[in-house]
């Protein structure tokens, strides 16, 4: 995933809530993107460049493990949903420019924010998720990677 020791930092958004946010794993994003993943075990329109599977196995995280921590994930922070893929606003992505099933899924959720409140709300949501499975991570070698990333983008701040 990342071979080089530094990040490509046109891989990298400026996102309400998430300065410095990875673009997706598809796009060449870091470990951080595996937040913007959608479920495993199913088919997917850009499957030919989906990267998820390969991810997960490198940094030591199961498909079984990944779901249980979106959905957990998901509970804890009332994003179940049965208008968006996979039943959970935690299987979303990064799209900016919208989402048929996301961004009605997160009005229904925030019904009295605006939208730049809710997209500040989705980004910040989607960090600490990305925290979360970060810190699952079971291969020294990638956690290593992580906290080089870590470092470097702190300097970026």
């Amino acid at each position: 995933m990342l071979d080089e020791e530094k990040i490509d930092k046109s891989k990298l958004r400026n996102v309400p809530g998430w300065k410095n946010a990875p673009v997706p794993i598809c796009m060449g994003g870091d470990y951080r993107a595996l937040t913007f993943c959608c479920k495993p075990g199913y088919s997917l329109t850009f499957g030919f460049k989906c990267l998820r599977d390969e991810t997960l196995k490198e940094v030591g995280i199961t498909a079984e493990e990944f779901v249980k921590i979106k959905e957990n994930f998901s509970k804890e922070n009332n994003w179940e949903s049965d208008i968006v893929c996979f039943g959970s606003i935690s299987y979303c992505c990064m799209r900016a420019g919208g989402c048929e099933r996301r961004d009605p899924a997160l009005l229904f959720r925030y019904p009295n924010l605006s939208w730049d409140e809710v997209m500040k709300i989705y980004f910040k949501k989607k960090k600490e998720l990305s925290n979360i499975i970060l810190e699952r991570i079971n291969n020294p070698r990638v956690r290593e990677k992580i906290n080089k990333i870590k470092v470097e983008l702190e300097e970026l701040e």
